[in-house]
């Protein structure tokens, strides 16, 4: 090619660039010959591996680039690789939901963020970025909690997709999409299902899943499968400390609501470093009476939020399987995973696949009231302890009422302080003083899911 002829066709793509970047993304002007000729690949033509059913069709692409509504909850590490990897598969509407700012130590990993964007919410800057960079895609954000929005809003897409690093927004947010699902004489309406895309990582492991509520195993089917969270016996925080984070976690538990360093009523906040600050130096005050070794700033934090350590790499392997389980379900051209993965490379590399079974007894998904088994004379404390301890149930704080002589009475509420004092006594008494008889059906509500459960007492001799 002539030097004349090189830097004519260097101008043109010049031009073609700057027009996107002036039209923002949003116009006809965003696409260009051979845009989509990957995906196309996919969609216009069968092959051994697409589904039975498929039917190859230029209106699939269309389905994805202008019609097909995708919800990401979370911005942080694995969300930051979703974000980009669903943007650039040609998904084009977008909402991302994240309640999180940006923190120094996000910087690392999560590529979508610059130094100036330290103390910005993730979902913000997360969309901003994507939609100046990816031509055509509309991002929008929400820099709220998952649990601030309603049924109206989750009943419009298509698909969700979890880059979560939490246990109970992960179920809360199975228990939103199972109570969006609607049945006809018992028969669940396929229509009304949005599948749950749901990715996970901690260091090299990750595991990608394939939730269809009502139909496959949901989060809480599975719920023995997530490992329950470290907690230091109190005992040896306040007398025996032999490792760093005991004495971090002294500090944390005992010494902050004493000594208020910043106010009465001030809670300890992970993100502020001045709270980490302070925890850091009265650790290192605790370590040394005891000879102990090893407190740092970092470790401090990472008690302080109970950080999982995170890994580029695993997030990217994650994202691009949970993004090539939505390229499957939005374009019907595929079999999806059926129905989990997980995947290691703590030592080589290895990935297995295999179907999570649901759960006839599921109390959130199988619609049948759980039965609880307890003697009459058991106490109202031994059944808050069953549904906080027990590895199917793992309530955070349990809300429990009944029908008694035909009211509805609170049996007690941890939740709202003038409840929780009047209801207190309660977990003292037995079940049969509390008026409750054998097959008693109790409401309980908690922070895991925006639904009341229904259990059903089992009186035992």
């Amino acid at each position: 090619m002539q030097w004349p002829l090189l830097m004519s066709h260097h101008l043109k793509v010049l031009i073609v660039v700057f027009s996107m970047m002036v039209d923002g993304g949003n116009g006809p002007v965003c696409e260009w010959s051979g845009r989509w000729n990957h995906i196309k690949k996919f969609l216009e033509r069968s092959g051994p591996f697409t589904h039975p059913d498929f039917e190859p069709s230029k209106e699939s692409l269309q389905f994805m680039l202008e019609t097909c509504r995708i919800l990401l909850i979370g911005a942080g590490g694995l969300g930051c690789e979703l974000l980009k990897d669903l943007a650039l598969s040609g998904f084009h509407n977008i909402h991302v939901v994240d309640m999180d700012t940006i923190d120094v130590s996000n910087l690392n990993r999560q590529f979508l963020f610059r130094p100036n964007d330290v103390g910005r919410p993730k979902a913000d800057v997360a969309a901003d970025f994507i939609n100046s960079r990816v031509p055509g895609c509309r991002v929008v954000p929400h820099f709220k909690k998952i649990q601030d929005l309603d049924e109206t809003f989750y009943r419009q897409f298509h698909i969700i997709v979890c880059g979560l690093d939490s246990v109970v927004a992960r179920r809360w947010l199975n228990g939103m999409l199972l109570s969006l699902l609607v049945y006809e004489d018992g028969v669940l309406d396929q229509g009304s299902v949005i599948p749950l895309i749901d990715g996970g990582t901690e260091g090299f492991k990750g595991n990608a899943r394939v939730i269809l509520p009502g139909m496959t195993a949901c989060i809480d089917c599975t719920l023995e499968l997530y490992p329950p969270q470290v907690n230091f016996p109190m005992c040896t925080i306040a007398s025996m400390p032999r490792l760093p984070e005991h004495c971090i976690e002294y500090v944390r538990i005992l010494l902050w609501p004493n000594e208020t360093p910043f106010g009465d009523g001030v809670a300890l906040d992970g993100d502020d470093p001045n709270h980490i600050q302070w925890v850091y130096q009265r650790s290192l005050e605790r370590a040394a009476e005891f000879n102990i070794t090893g407190v740092t700033y970092r470790l401090t934090q990472g008690v302080v939020k109970r950080i999982i350590p995170a890994v580029a790499s695993t997030n990217a392997v994650i994202a691009a399987a949970c993004a090539t389980e939505v390229f499957k379900l939005a374009s019907s051209a595929y079999i999806p995973l059926n129905n989990y993965m997980v995947f290691n490379d703590v030592d080589g590399l290895y990935t297995y696949t295999f179907e999570a079974e649901r759960k006839e007894n599921c109390s959130a998904c199988s619609q049948i009231p759980l039965d609880l088994h307890f003697a009459p004379s058991s106490k109202l404390q031994e059944v808050l302890h069953f549904l906080t301890e027990s590895s199917s149930l793992q309530m955070k704080s349990p809300a429990l009422t009944a029908t008694v002589e035909g009211k509805n009475k609170t049996l007690y509420l941890q939740s709202v302080a003038s409840i929780e004092q009047r209801t207190r006594p309660n977990l003292s008494k037995t079940l049969k003083e509390l008026g409750l008889s054998d097959g008693q059906e109790l409401a309980v509500a908690d922070v895991t899911t925006p639904q009341t459960m229904l259990f059903r007492l089992c009186f035992t001799s």
